[in-house]
């Protein structure tokens, strides 16, 4: 598992509302390259988004799905990008009216494939995971400023 936190000087519900919003994802989370679509209902358990993630030139089409979702709370996803990744990315947040502790946590979607890359994916997830906070910090700070 690669699980990554950052303190965000935002309320929970302020950072969950950012999380909640596929179009936000782009511009915080490192990888995500555009939005297709989104679920009308989203963002109930079972709905989704679809997405390109990537690097530079390369991308891929897949959909990220919710599995739970707590308002202000928790918030836990099926992500993918076959043939690539298949994971549970969940999002934890703990704080008062100020600010909040945002935790993130990565693990393999399928055990076995999973424990086998583990040594290898989880140290880049973690650097990836952290430096999507770090960018989510910024991303709220700047939306503080321009409300």
């Amino acid at each position: 598992m690669a699980l990554a936190s950052r303190e965000i000087r935002a309320s929970a519900h302020e950072v969950y509302e950012i999380l909640v919003d596929p179009a936000t994802y782009p511009q915080w989370l490192v990888g995500a390259k555009d939005i297709r679509d989104i679920d009308d209902d989203w963002p109930a358990a079972g709905s989704k988004f679809h997405h390109r993630v990537g690097a530079g030139p390369l991308s891929i089409a897949d959909s990220t799905k919710v599995l739970e979702a707590e308002p202000d709370r928790r918030l836990v996803l099926a992500v993918r990008a076959r043939p690539l990744v298949s994971a549970v990315a969940t999002f934890t947040l703990v704080g008062d009216g100020a600010r909040c502790a945002v935790q993130f946590e990565e693990e393999p979607a399928q055990r076995l494939i999973g424990n086998i890359a583990r040594p290898v994916l989880d140290p880049i997830t973690h650097v990836r995971n952290h430096l999507s906070l770090k960018r989510l910090d910024r991303y709220v700070a700047t939306r503080h400023r321009v409300s």
